[in-house]
């Protein structure tokens, strides 16, 4: 799809409160498009109405795990804007812990639950509905996780890279309808609850983790924001089934 009469695009976004679902919706109301949103976070809203975006919020549907979320939000777009040419969803369920000793069927079901399941609900629904309406882009956030084996996490990085071969697959079915998808996978990301989950709020627990990260730092949401709204804002459109990693080189 094209701008609407006006030039604006219209984007969504799943869970504009939490990691990088507001810097994301600031960058693509920066390059001009209206936006559909997830439960953004206080003061969201008018920020990116003083950027120009018209915004329709959509409270309870921040979690694409849930049914009906995500099709609240395509119903939002089309009623409010007659339009959706992209969509981008972040999920998951970290579980840590090693395989043979900690994991457990519970682990399983939740960490497939949230890192799957997600994913899964979210393209059933913005998939067939660009599909039918002439195309656009969808962008799955997945976890660096999913592109090797991962000490200490093993059934978090199976199920994230679960989720990346689904947006491979999904991709390859809908490419004749210009419809692109693809997938980034993030690790060493510096957000609330990666700190939390690592330790890394202590400042030598964060030292020995930037460490292990090639370019010897975690990455901001900002950084991250825009990588995603290349996937997103209609100027790359010959590129789909891809996953790329963003995680310092690791």
């Amino acid at each position: 799809m094209t701008g609407g009469t006006d030039g604006r695009r219209v984007a969504l976004v799943h869970s504009a409160a939490a990691y990088v679902g507001p810097a994301l919706a600031r960058e693509l109301a920066a390059r001009g498009h209206d936006l559909v949103l997830a439960d953004p976070a206080d003061g969201l809203v008018d920020e990116l109405g003083a950027l120009g975006a018209r915004v329709e919020a959509v409270d309870g549907a921040s979690n694409p795990a849930r049914v009906g979320a995500t099709d609240s939000l395509v119903e939002a777009a089309f009623s409010r804007f007659g339009r959706l040419d992209s969509a981008v969803a972040s999920s998951g369920q970290i579980v840590v812990g090693r395989f043979v000793e900690d994991a457990t069927f519970e682990d399983f079901e939740r960490v497939v639950e949230g890192c799957m399941e997600a994913p899964f609900r979210f393209l059933k629904s913005v998939v067939p509905a660009l599909a039918d309406h002439g195309g656009g882009q969808v962008l799955v956030i997945t976890s660096a996780t999913a592109a090797r084996a991962t000490k200490g996490a093993p059934l978090y990085s199976m199920a994230r890279a679960g989720a990346t071969h689904l947006v491979r697959n999904v991709a390859t079915e809908v490419a004749d309808r210009n419809v692109q998808v693809n997938a980034i996978g993030t690790n060493f990301m510096d957000f609330p609850e990666f700190r939390a989950a690592t330790g890394a709020d202590d400042p030598q627990v964060r030292a020995r983790i930037e460490a292990a990260v090639p370019m010897r730092r975690l990455g901001t949401m900002e950084e991250f924001a825009a990588l995603c709204a290349v996937f997103l804002d209609g100027t790359s459109r010959f590129t789909t089934g891809q996953y790329l990693s963003h995680a310092g080189g690791w």
